[in-house]
């Protein structure tokens, strides 16, 4: 059976190959092709399959711009599919990778109308079913009241521009073997992205501004599982400030002139607060936030 939201613009047989699910030889497709790949994504991702070598160990071309192509054909078929596009994750949102990874700024992928939902009173169960390898992580959300500036890098301007922020997890997995990739292929892989929860808002009135730009470097995230500890962060880990890493989505996107610019209406997972850490059916995550007014936000996993 085809995976809800899978749809196949032309014939199509998916079979086992070297490199893990992907169009049958009959088809005479490039590893480049980002039909091809994205298909082979969404069969792994329906199927908790693993891919064992990322598109980016195939052939060297394979770079961003390839992955950005891939992921804008996951989200013209899952649009195909009846899934809305309500946002986007970003990747890599700290300096320190950038040099290593060869970036020279963050990354990005959408997120779906079946990946976001809002806890209720600030809690919520997640089934960790569908996934392989899951992990979690924290992270401050917006909401977008106005399209982004392309050349907004001032923590001001960028909250002028917010409806809401709110403390959420996002669940990240990977469908490569033992989470190894390139930053081109997690883009394609929709920025690894399984799903966000996203916690009680907090309107941005213009009146807090101020006040917002100097509590978003400086606040601090606790992580804990099941009561104990496991992790700190702060807001400082994303590009010294979650506000100046939606600035800095906003312009990454505008590099891209094939991408849609961030709107009015969209929800962006800023990256994480801590490290990412694995998660299991069973478990309870809190994280507490210190120094900036957003409640605590709790998610249980579940099989």
């Amino acid at each position: 059976m085809r995976a809800r939201g899978q749809v196949k613009p032309r014939a199509s047989i998916s079979v086992r190959t070297r490199w893990g699910w992907g169009p049958s030889a009959s088809e005479k497709m490039s590893p480049l092709d980002p039909w091809a790949i994205a298909q082979e994504l969404l069969t792994a991702r329906a199927s908790r399959g693993v891919i064992p070598v990322p598109p980016s160990a195939r052939d060297a071309a394979f770079d961003l711009t390839a992955g950005y192509a891939v992921e804008a054909e996951l989200a013209r078929l899952r649009r195909a599919g009846g899934h809305a596009t309500v946002g986007r994750k970003v990747g890599f949102a700290n300096k320190a990778l950038w040099r290593a990874l060869k970036l020279d700024t963050l990354v990005w992928a959408r997120m779906y109308d079946d990946t976001v939902r809002f806890a209720r009173d600030n809690a919520a169960e997640l089934s960790l079913g569908h996934m392989r390898s899951p992990k979690i992580e924290p992270e401050i959300v917006f909401k977008m009241s106005q399209p982004a500036g392309q050349d907004d890098l001032d923590p001001s301007a960028v909250l002028s521009r917010v409806e809401w922020l709110a403390l959420g997890f996002e669940i990240v997995d990977c469908p490569f073997a033992d989470w190894k990739f390139q930053p081109a292929d997690f883009v394609a892989a929709f920025g690894l992205h399984a799903a966000l929860v996203v916690g009680k808002p907090r309107e941005v009135q213009p009146a807090l501004i101020p006040m917002l730009v100097e509590q978003l470097p400086r606040f601090t995230v606790r992580l804990l599982k099941n009561g104990q500890l496991v992790d700190e962060g702060s807001g400082r880990n994303v590009l010294r400030s979650p506000a100046l890493c939606l600035g800095e989505l906003a312009s990454a996107i505008s590099r891209r002139p094939a991408a849609e610019p961030l709107s009015a209406g969209e929800v962006v997972s800023s990256g994480t607060l801590t490290g990412s850490q694995p998660v299991a059916p069973g478990d309870i995550w809190t994280a507490v936030v210190d120094g900036l007014d957003l409640p605590d936000l709790t998610l249980r996993s579940i099989a």
